[in-house]
């Protein structure tokens, strides 16, 4: 069990099970993107984590970029997804793959999505460590899913609780408020 601020949290994806995955999703990518020199785009602050584990397995020629937008606030989504900042790179006629943390409502990867295909990329695909099925509200899909979890608030590995907890190696799931 961890405590941060008012809330506790205990371990629901220890880390082992998050290698094993990001593992399986990095032999994914390899086979399914040989030969395309992918672009990644890494979704900070959530995916840092991810990103750093799963591109020291990508084995294909590549590049990496990151990218910044926001739509949480506390333990729920705001809703407003604001602009993207830091791309850089001419996309265009490329394969990107964009690196999330978390997919749960698909607001903001829609947004993403959008925005990146003013740019006229070949071709996008989404690589999240984390989907939650039943809080999804658009239809995107999710090209590698590492986990699939519930709709429980979850801190640890790249996400936060207001600025906290991304630092354990582990996932935690909320169990208790005051």
């Amino acid at each position: 069990m961890i405590k941060i601020k008012d809330k506790t949290f205990t371990i629901s994806i220890p880390q082992e099970t998050i290698q094993k995955e990001v593992s399986r999703v990095a032999a994914e990518i390899n086979h399914d993107l040989a030969g395309k020199n992918p672009l990644f785009l890494s979704v900070l602050n959530g995916a840092f984590m991810f990103t750093s584990d799963l591109m020291k397995q990508i084995t294909i020629p590549c590049e990496i970029s990151f990218v910044k937008l926001a739509s949480y606030q506390g333990v729920s989504s705001s809703g407003v997804i604001k602009e993207v900042i830091g791309i850089n790179e001419d996309i265009s006629n490329r394969t990107i793959v964009i690196v999330e943390d978390i997919v749960d409502t698909g607001f903001t990867m829609q947004r993403l999505l959008e925005t990146l295909g003013t740019r006229q990329p070949k071709e996008i695909k989404i690589a999240s460590l984390l989907v939650k099925p039943d809080k999804l509200e658009v239809d995107i899909k999710v090209d590698y899913v590492a986990l699939n979890i519930p709709n429980d608030f979850i801190v640890g590995y790249g996400l936060d609780y207001d600025g906290y907890g991304r630092n354990y190696p582990d996932i935690y799931t909320i169990v208790a408020s005051r």
